[in-house]
Protein backbone atom coordinates (compact mmCIF):
# COMPACT_ATOMS: atom_id res chain seq x y z
CA UNK A 1 0.00 0.00 0.00
CA UNK A 2 1.62 3.23 -1.25
CA UNK A 3 0.78 6.30 1.42
CA UNK A 4 0.93 9.36 -0.20
CA UNK A 5 0.10 11.37 2.74
CA UNK A 6 -0.81 11.09 6.49
CA UNK A 7 -1.20 13.19 9.54
CA UNK A 8 -3.44 12.41 12.36
CA UNK A 9 -6.76 13.58 10.25
CA UNK A 10 -5.97 12.46 6.28
CA UNK A 11 -4.37 9.10 4.80
CA UNK A 12 -3.99 9.69 1.18
CA UNK A 13 -2.93 6.15 -1.13
CA UNK A 14 -2.73 5.76 -4.49
CA UNK A 15 -5.11 3.28 -5.45
CA UNK A 16 -3.72 0.40 -7.63
CA UNK A 17 -5.60 -0.39 -10.86
CA UNK A 18 -8.03 -3.23 -10.27
CA UNK A 19 -8.93 -2.52 -6.41
CA UNK A 20 -12.29 -1.26 -5.19
CA UNK A 21 -12.19 1.48 -3.01
CA UNK A 22 -15.36 0.18 -1.01
CA UNK A 23 -16.55 -3.67 -0.19
CA UNK A 24 -19.36 -5.00 -2.84
CA UNK A 25 -20.81 -8.52 -2.73
CA UNK A 26 -18.01 -10.22 -3.77
CA UNK A 27 -16.12 -10.02 -0.60
CA UNK A 28 -12.86 -8.96 -1.87
CA UNK A 29 -10.62 -6.65 0.25
CA UNK A 30 -10.90 -3.46 -0.71
CA UNK A 31 -8.44 -0.26 0.02
CA UNK A 32 -11.01 0.95 2.66
CA UNK A 33 -10.91 -2.43 4.57
CA UNK A 34 -6.90 -2.15 3.73
CA UNK A 35 -6.33 0.78 5.29
CA UNK A 36 -8.07 0.15 8.57
CA UNK A 37 -6.58 -3.10 8.42
CA UNK A 38 -3.26 -1.08 8.27
CA UNK A 39 -3.71 1.38 10.59
CA UNK A 40 -5.05 -0.85 13.78
CA UNK A 41 -1.87 -3.08 12.87
CA UNK A 42 0.82 -0.38 13.10
CA UNK A 43 -0.91 2.06 15.51
CA UNK A 44 -1.58 -1.07 18.06
CA UNK A 45 -5.55 0.10 17.55
CA UNK A 46 -8.15 -1.75 20.05
CA UNK A 47 -11.41 -1.86 19.07
CA UNK A 48 -12.56 -0.34 15.75
CA UNK A 49 -10.90 2.34 13.57
CA UNK A 50 -12.27 5.08 12.00
CA UNK A 51 -11.42 5.29 7.99
CA UNK A 52 -14.33 7.64 6.72
CA UNK A 53 -14.94 7.19 2.73
CA UNK A 54 -14.74 10.60 1.16
CA UNK A 55 -14.90 9.60 -2.82
CA UNK A 56 -14.17 6.74 -4.63
CA UNK A 57 -12.48 5.92 -8.27
CA UNK A 58 -14.43 2.97 -10.34
CA UNK A 59 -12.63 -0.38 -9.82
CA UNK A 60 -10.53 -0.28 -13.44
CA UNK A 61 -9.22 3.16 -12.27
CA UNK A 62 -6.12 3.60 -10.27
CA UNK A 63 -4.05 6.81 -7.93
CA UNK A 64 -4.89 9.15 -5.55
CA UNK A 65 -7.75 8.14 -2.78
CA UNK A 66 -8.29 10.58 0.36
CA UNK A 67 -9.99 9.55 3.82
CA UNK A 68 -10.82 11.23 6.89
CA UNK A 69 -9.14 9.68 10.33
CA UNK A 70 -11.87 11.84 11.99
CA UNK A 71 -15.06 12.33 12.14
CA UNK A 72 -14.81 16.17 11.78
CA UNK A 73 -12.27 15.83 9.03
CA UNK A 74 -14.91 13.53 7.18
CA UNK A 75 -17.76 16.19 7.34
CA UNK A 76 -15.21 19.40 6.87
CA UNK A 77 -13.71 17.27 3.52
CA UNK A 78 -17.35 16.08 2.19
CA UNK A 79 -18.79 19.52 2.15
CA UNK A 80 -15.54 20.66 -0.20
CA UNK A 81 -16.65 17.16 -2.17
CA UNK A 82 -20.14 18.65 -2.51
CA UNK A 83 -19.03 21.92 -2.90
CA UNK A 84 -17.12 21.02 -5.97
CA UNK A 85 -14.07 22.87 -3.99
CA UNK A 86 -11.43 19.83 -4.83
CA UNK A 87 -9.09 20.30 -7.52
CA UNK A 88 -9.19 17.09 -9.35
CA UNK A 89 -6.22 16.06 -11.79
CA UNK A 90 -6.44 12.79 -14.31
CA UNK A 91 -4.21 11.50 -16.59
CA UNK A 92 -5.92 9.26 -19.82
CA UNK A 93 -4.55 6.93 -22.22
CA UNK A 94 -7.10 7.27 -25.24
CA UNK A 95 -6.80 5.56 -28.70
CA UNK A 96 -5.77 8.18 -31.23
CA UNK A 97 -6.30 11.81 -29.99
CA UNK A 98 -9.40 14.42 -29.85
CA UNK A 99 -10.05 17.11 -33.02
CA UNK A 100 -8.76 19.98 -30.74
CA UNK A 101 -5.92 19.66 -28.28
CA UNK A 102 -7.65 21.25 -25.42
CA UNK A 103 -11.29 21.56 -24.56
CA UNK A 104 -13.97 21.61 -22.62
CA UNK A 105 -17.00 18.72 -22.41
CA UNK A 106 -20.27 19.63 -21.12
CA UNK A 107 -22.87 16.45 -21.22
CA UNK A 108 -25.82 15.27 -19.09
CA UNK A 109 -25.27 11.50 -17.95
CA UNK A 110 -27.71 9.27 -17.59
CA UNK A 111 -26.84 6.14 -15.67
CA UNK A 112 -28.50 2.57 -16.69
CA UNK A 113 -28.03 0.80 -13.60
CA UNK A 114 -28.85 -2.49 -14.22
CA UNK A 115 -25.96 -2.88 -17.24
CA UNK A 116 -23.39 -0.16 -15.06
CA UNK A 117 -22.84 2.20 -18.41
CA UNK A 118 -24.21 5.93 -18.64
CA UNK A 119 -25.29 7.13 -22.02
CA UNK A 120 -24.68 11.05 -22.63
CA UNK A 121 -26.74 13.29 -24.22
CA UNK A 122 -25.81 16.98 -25.85
CA UNK A 123 -28.90 18.11 -23.63
CA UNK A 124 -30.53 17.95 -20.52
CA UNK A 125 -33.23 15.04 -20.39
CA UNK A 126 -35.27 13.20 -17.95
CA UNK A 127 -33.33 11.97 -15.01
CA UNK A 128 -29.82 13.10 -16.51
CA UNK A 129 -26.99 14.64 -14.10
CA UNK A 130 -24.62 17.44 -15.80
CA UNK A 131 -21.29 16.62 -16.11
CA UNK A 132 -18.20 19.23 -16.78
CA UNK A 133 -15.00 19.19 -17.42
CA UNK A 134 -11.74 20.30 -19.51
CA UNK A 135 -8.90 18.62 -21.24
CA UNK A 136 -5.75 19.06 -22.58
CA UNK A 137 -3.94 16.84 -25.03
CA UNK A 138 0.02 16.39 -23.46
CA UNK A 139 1.31 13.92 -26.03
CA UNK A 140 -0.39 13.14 -29.67
CA UNK A 141 -0.13 9.95 -31.73
CA UNK A 142 -1.57 6.63 -32.15
CA UNK A 143 -2.28 6.89 -28.31
CA UNK A 144 -2.71 10.19 -26.78
CA UNK A 145 -2.20 11.19 -23.13
CA UNK A 146 -4.41 13.50 -21.95
CA UNK A 147 -4.94 15.51 -18.91
CA UNK A 148 -8.16 15.85 -17.67
CA UNK A 149 -9.33 18.49 -15.26
CA UNK A 150 -13.13 17.74 -13.82
CA UNK A 151 -15.72 19.89 -12.83
CA UNK A 152 -18.19 17.75 -11.37
CA UNK A 153 -17.69 14.36 -10.04
CA UNK A 154 -20.21 11.93 -12.34
CA UNK A 155 -19.89 8.42 -12.28
CA UNK A 156 -18.28 7.29 -15.66
CA UNK A 157 -17.98 11.37 -16.89
CA UNK A 158 -14.27 11.08 -18.24
CA UNK A 159 -14.42 7.57 -19.77
CA UNK A 160 -18.11 8.98 -21.12
CA UNK A 161 -16.21 12.15 -22.66
CA UNK A 162 -13.44 10.70 -24.19
CA UNK A 163 -15.15 7.98 -25.90
CA UNK A 164 -17.93 11.23 -27.17
CA UNK A 165 -14.61 12.84 -28.78
CA UNK A 166 -13.71 9.83 -30.66
CA UNK A 167 -10.25 8.65 -28.54
CA UNK A 168 -12.11 5.93 -25.79
CA UNK A 169 -9.28 5.40 -22.65
CA UNK A 170 -7.14 1.87 -23.37
CA UNK A 171 -8.77 -0.44 -22.34
CA UNK A 172 -12.36 0.84 -21.81
CA UNK A 173 -14.41 -1.71 -23.98
CA UNK A 174 -17.50 -1.01 -22.20
CA UNK A 175 -17.54 2.85 -24.19
CA UNK A 176 -15.26 2.12 -27.57
CA UNK A 177 -12.21 0.68 -26.72
CA UNK A 178 -10.58 -2.22 -29.33
CA UNK A 179 -7.48 -2.77 -26.78
CA UNK A 180 -7.93 -4.92 -23.98
CA UNK A 181 -5.92 -4.07 -20.65
CA UNK A 182 -6.28 -6.42 -18.13
CA UNK A 183 -9.62 -5.90 -17.33
CA UNK A 184 -8.40 -2.43 -16.33
CA UNK A 185 -8.42 1.17 -17.88
CA UNK A 186 -5.75 3.63 -18.54
CA UNK A 187 -7.36 6.34 -16.15
CA UNK A 188 -5.09 7.36 -13.74
CA UNK A 189 -6.50 10.01 -10.64
CA UNK A 190 -3.15 12.34 -11.14
CA UNK A 191 -3.95 14.48 -8.55
CA UNK A 192 -6.01 16.07 -5.58
CA UNK A 193 -6.09 19.61 -3.95
CA UNK A 194 -8.04 20.41 -0.91
CA UNK A 195 -8.31 22.62 1.98
CA UNK A 196 -7.11 20.38 4.94
CA UNK A 197 -9.89 20.05 7.55
CA UNK A 198 -7.98 21.88 10.63
CA UNK A 199 -5.26 23.78 9.45
CA UNK A 200 -6.98 25.38 6.46
CA UNK A 201 -3.77 24.82 4.72
CA UNK A 202 -3.86 24.09 0.98
CA UNK A 203 -2.66 20.52 0.04
CA UNK A 204 -2.18 18.98 -3.19
CA UNK A 205 -1.17 14.87 -3.39
CA UNK A 206 -0.16 13.78 -6.31
CA UNK A 207 0.47 9.85 -7.48
CA UNK A 208 2.60 8.22 -9.75
CA UNK A 209 1.17 5.57 -11.97
CA UNK A 210 2.11 2.53 -11.91
CA UNK A 211 0.75 0.92 -15.61
CA UNK A 212 3.51 0.61 -18.08
CA UNK A 213 1.82 2.27 -20.88
CA UNK A 214 1.52 5.93 -18.93
CA UNK A 215 5.41 5.19 -19.14
CA UNK A 216 5.85 5.00 -22.86
CA UNK A 217 4.03 7.82 -23.42
CA UNK A 218 5.35 10.64 -19.74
Amino acid sequence: MEILFEDNHLIAINKPHGQLVQADESGEMSLLDEVKAFIKNRDQKPGNVFVGLLHRLDRPVGGVVLFAKTSKAASRLSNQFRQHTINKVYWAVVEGQPANLEGEVVQWLVKDKDENVVIAFDHEVENSQKAELRYQVLKTGERSLIEIYPKTGRPHQIRVAMSSLGCPVIGDLKYGATTKLDHNVALFARSLGFDHPISQERITVTAEPSLEIFFNLK
